[in-house]
């Protein structure tokens, strides 16, 4: 009978019992919001940085490719002609302001020399046989490929040393493979120099439009 009594008290105590709850979600699923917070948190300075480095590694390729082709294209622009801007005064070898007296008694007819005229381009001046200039000077560019065209005294005509091509006394051209005739200025002394200025007009050797406008 007394075992009887235990074995029931033992029985009812276990019904009792309680058993402890076990999570059973997987650990990495609890951490995770954390995770998630952390990676939120960093995103938007990654970003940032990134596209700030991006702008300074775009500007900085731009500038050399910006500068290289900047130089490409200026080798295709021909040549510059006569005229163009206000008068100038004419320029010798040193960098100096022509004088016309002592231009005309250094070089005499029938020589010619260089000056740096109008756009900076290379001008012959005319020495008459009177010891006077002509009211025009020649642009020495060729207008074929942009050679400077020196002056053939034995020959009296401009011939190019690059392909040929031959101007008259006038720099009009008489022969290929140049297309069109020198370009002209207008020169005038002022105060005892050299002044080179455009010339609009019609070219006097052709009768036709200046090509050099």
């Amino acid at each position: 009978m007394r075992s009887t009594m235990l074995a029931t008290i033992a029985t009812v105590a276990t019904a009792f019992v309680v058993t402890p709850s076990v999570n059973t979600r997987p650990a990495s699923q609890v951490r995770a919001p954390a995770l998630s917070m952390a990676a939120a948190d960093g995103f938007v300075p990654d970003m940032q940085r990134r596209s700030i480095m991006n702008l300074v590694l775009l500007g900085g390729a731009a500038v050399p490719v910006l500068w290289l082709g900047g130089g490409f294209v200026y080798f295709f622009v021909p040549p510059g002609g006569g005229g163009g801007g206000a008068g100038l005064t004419a320029k010798d070898a040193l960098g100096n302001d022509v004088l016309a007296n002592s231009w005309i008694e250094k070089n005499p007819y029938p020589g010619r020399a260089l000056v740096q005229g109008l756009k900076g381009d290379a001008h012959y001046l005319i020495v008459k046989e009177d010891k006077t200039l002509y009211d025009f000077a020649i642009n020495a560019v060729c207008t074929h490929l942009g050679c400077v065209v020196p002056w053939n005294r034995a020959q009296l005509k401009y011939i190019c040393p690059c392909h040929g091509s031959q101007y008259d006394f006038n720099g009009k051209v008489i022969r290929g493979p140049a297309p069109l005739s020198l370009a002209l200025a207008h020169l005038n002394e002022v105060d005892g120099k050299v002044v080179l200025s455009p010339w609009p007009e019609t070219d006097f050797r052709t009768g036709t439009p200046p090509w050099w406008k």
